[in-house]
């Protein structure tokens, strides 16, 4: 009897594990990226596919257990759906730590949903307690998927790269390519002397603070909302120094009020929306929309709901039309949030929506051409490290 007993328990003991290390890191995946809307070929102009380079400023996927060289049936950005969506640059971003009950308003740094994500995932033991360590294996994957890739895909870290990849990728559109940056600066792990780890490692823009305030900034979403730190101000020099672009997204207005008058460095909101459109905490006022566009910089507008007021591309569209009208057409970008934890209103095979919503915006071809990638790929030609 005492056998049999032993032997349920263990048969409980092995499904519970199936379960939790097999089931519920898809599952959770599943449950948080999904898709209102799928792109139909009717979707495409003609001259999509011939559009140059196409590129999106902000992706979470690298968070997830998936393997982006294969074609996932949920979720927003992988590999084969970039060549399909003739994507030629997508910017992955490292998520590290977020707060339970995560919500625009109010959170404290006092929670770590991705500790436990980690630990569902069977990650290493160290991704459980260190953030930073966490993050450099985010980094790590995007650098092994591009070395399974067969030269298929890429990842860029300077303006040699970036400049070869834009000749080879004339020649074959299959071929595509990935940046990195950082959603909050907390996975320095309160030491300025780890953003040349992450540096080595490729990371080319950061965002100071994420959804909580940190020792760096204040978040819009966090509990104070306070401005740069000293230690803030060291590190946007150091930033500065190794041409890291500063990313405003997710910071405080006293935080962005800060990075304004604290550096002259390049500049990047990679996913948001604007209050003209859509009045919330998350998105930008026209001041800083006339801002960011003096000092020649790039927003990136979102496809989520909270970020356009809108579940179509059509609220992306009328968004991104706002921002051009007031800083001109080489100032706005793609910023889509993918994978984020977000119910986006298409995938990147939906890009196609986006550009027939530009149309019926009056756009020209040319001006979409920027909007769609051309703006992003200028940006980073000009503010790249060298090599």
């Amino acid at each position: 009897m005492r056998k049999k007993i032993l032997i349920t328990v263990a048969v409980l003991l092995a499904l519970g594990a199936v379960i939790l290390f097999g089931i519920v890191p898809r599952m959770l995946d599943r449950k948080m990226n999904t898709t209102i809307h799928q792109a139909t070929a009717a979707d495409r102009v003609s001259w999509y596919d011939s559009i140059p380079f196409i590129a999106d400023m902000h992706c979470d996927a690298l968070l997830w257990n998936r393997d982006l060289l294969k074609r996932a049936d949920h979720g927003h950005v992988d590999i084969p759906r970039m060549q399909e969506a003739n994507a030629a640059l997508q910017i992955f971003t490292i998520t590290s730590k977020t707060p339970r009950g995560q919500n625009y308003e109010s959170n404290s740094d006092k929670t770590d949903q991705i500790a436990l994500l980690a630990f569902v995932q069977l990650r290493a033991p160290s991704d459980w307690f260190s953030i930073k360590a966490r993050s450099l294996h985010q980094i790590e994957a995007l650098h092994k998927t591009a070395d399974r890739s067969k030269g298929t895909f890429r990842v860029i870290t300077n303006k040699v790269e970036l400049e070869q990849y834009i000749k080879d990728r004339s020649a074959d559109h299959k071929f595509t390519a990935g940046m990195l940056g950082l959603e909050g600066a907390h996975c320095l792990e309160d030491d300025i002397n780890n953003l040349d780890t992450f540096y080595k490692a490729g990371v080319r823009y950061i965002g100071l603070a994420h959804f909580f305030d940190n020792e760096w900034a204040g978040s819009a979403h966090g509990v104070k909302k306070g401005g740069l730190t000293d230690k803030g101000r060291q590190l946007l020099h150091r930033m500065d120094s190794l041409h890291i672009t500063i990313d405003l997204a997710h910071q405080s207005p006293q935080t962005i009020s800060d990075i304004f008058a604290c550096t002259s460095g390049p500049l990047i909101v990679s996913h948001t929306g604007v209050k003209g459109m859509c009045d919330n905490v998350r998105n930008l006022s026209d001041a800083q929309i006339q801002e960011i566009g003096k000092r020649n910089g790039l927003i990136g507008i979102g496809m989520w709901e909270m970020a356009v007021c809108g579940t179509d591309a059509a609220a992306t569209a009328k968004s991104i039309k706002y921002v051009a009208d007031r800083i001109g057409v080489e100032h706005v970008a793609m910023g889509s949030d993918f994978d984020g934890a977000i119910n986006a209103s298409y995938d990147i095979t939906g890009f196609p929506v986006v550009v027939n919503e530009l149309i019926k915006l009056g756009f020209s071809r040319s001006d979409i051409e920027k909007i769609m990638g051309g703006n992003v790929r200028d940006f980073f030609l000009r503010n790249l490290p060298e090599r």
